[in-house]
C-alpha cells in the first residue's frame, strides 16, 4: 500500500508523516508538496504537487492507494484547490481519500465551515472510498501566543466563557495515521475533539501556574480583539476572522464531548498542561 500525504511539510503534515513512518515504514509513503526540496528532512520520497497547478497532481498521485488530503491553508481558495486534487485522484486511480475537515462542519457557524462542507460533498461524490476527519481546534492555535501573554500578564480573546474541546495537533495526526493504516473506516465521518473542554480563562490559569506569574484572561469585544491582532501584524481580514471564530466558540461552536478522538487513538488526548509546558519551553 502506498500512502500519499498532501501538505506534508506543514505543521500537521509533518506529524502525520512521522506517525506513518513508525507504522508502515518510509518506503510506503509519499510526501506531496509544492517544493520537494523543502521535504528533504522528512525521510520519505517527495513529489511535486501544487493545488493550483492541476497538471502536477495526477503524476504525483500515480501508484497511490490511499490519499490524505490535508485541507489547504488558503481560506477562500480551498474549494477550487481541493477539487483539483480530488479530480486528479480519481484520474490516477487512487483507492481512497481521507480528508481533514472541521468539527461539526455540517452545522458549524464558523466561517471556515462552508468550504469544508463543500469539499466533503465533492469527496463523497467522487465515487472513491472515503473517510472524513472533522478536526476540532488545535490547542496550538492559542499556545503560540503564550510567551507574549506571560510577558504582558494577559491573554486576550473574545471567547467569553465558551468551552473549547481542543486537542494537540499531534493527537489529530495520530488519528489520521490510524485511519490511513487500519481497516474499517470507509464511509465514516469522525467528529474529533479533545477529551477535556476548557475556557480561555482556564488556559490563562494554567499558564499562570506554570510560569509562576499572574496571567489574566481579558475578554474583549470582537472589534477590539480584531484590532489588537491587526496591531500585532495580522492582515485585517484574518484578524476579523479569528475574532469571529472566538465569538462562535463563546456560543459552543468548538465544544464536543463525544471523545471519538481518544477512542480512535486508544489513549486520552494530550492534557492542556502538557501542551502549555511545551509552548512555554
Amino acid at each position: 500500500m502506498t500512502i500519499a500525504v498532501t501538505g506534508a511539510t506543514g505543521q500537521l503534515g509533518r506529524l502525520v508523516i512521522e506517525q506513518l513512518k513508525s507504522r508502515v515504514g518510509a518506503g510506503a509513503l509519499l510526501a506531496l508538496v509544492r517544493d520537494p526540496a523543502k521535504a528533504a528532512g522528512l525521510g520519505v520520497t517527495a513529489r511535486a504537487a501544487d493545488y493550483d497547478r492541476p497538471e502536477t497532481l495526477a503524476p504525483a498521485l500515480a501508484g497511490v492507494e490511499t490519499l490524505l488530503l490535508i485541507s489547504s491553508s488558503e481560506v477562500g481558495q480551498r474549494v477550487a484547490q481541493h477539487r483539483n486534487v480530488i479530480d486528479a485522484a480519481r484520474a490516477a486511480g487512487v483507492g481512497r481519500i481521507v480528508y481533514t475537515s472541521l468539527l461539526h462542519a455540517d452545522v458549524s457557524p464558523l466561517s471556515l465551515a462552508a468550504e469544508h462542507l463543500e469539499t466533503e460533498a465533492m469527496v463523497k461524490a467522487s465515487g472513491l472510498a472515503f473517510t472524513v476527519l472533522r478536526n476540532g481546534w488545535y490547542t496550538e492555535n492559542y499556545t503560540g501566543s503564550l510567551a507574549a501573554a506571560v510577558a504582558h500578564g494577559a491573554l486576550i480573546g473574545s471567547a467569553g466563557e465558551g468551552r473549547i474541546s481542543w486537542a494537540a495537533r499531534a493527537d489529530f495526526a495520530e488519528a489520521a495515521a490510524v485511519v490511513l493504516t487500519t481497516p474499517g473506516h470507509e464511509g465514516r465521518v469522525y467528529e474529533l475533539a479533545g477529551d477535556d473542554a476548557c475556557t480561555l480563562a482556564d488556559l490563562a490559569a494554567e499558564v499562570s501556574r506554570q510560569a509562576g506569574k499572574a496571567v489574566a484572561y481579558n475578554n474583549l469585544p470582537p472589534a477590539d480583539y480584531a484590532g489588537a491582532l491587526a496591531g500585532f501584524g495580522l492582515p485585517p481580514a484574518l484578524a476579523q476572522a479569528i475574532a469571529s471564530w472566538d465569538v462562535d466558540a463563546s456560543n459552543g461552536a468548538l465544544f464536543d464531548d463525544g471523545r471519538v478522538l481518544s477512542r480512535l487513538i486508544g489513549r486520552p488526548t494530550t492534557p492542556l498542561s502538557q501542551v502549555v509546558a511545551a509552548a512555554l519551553a
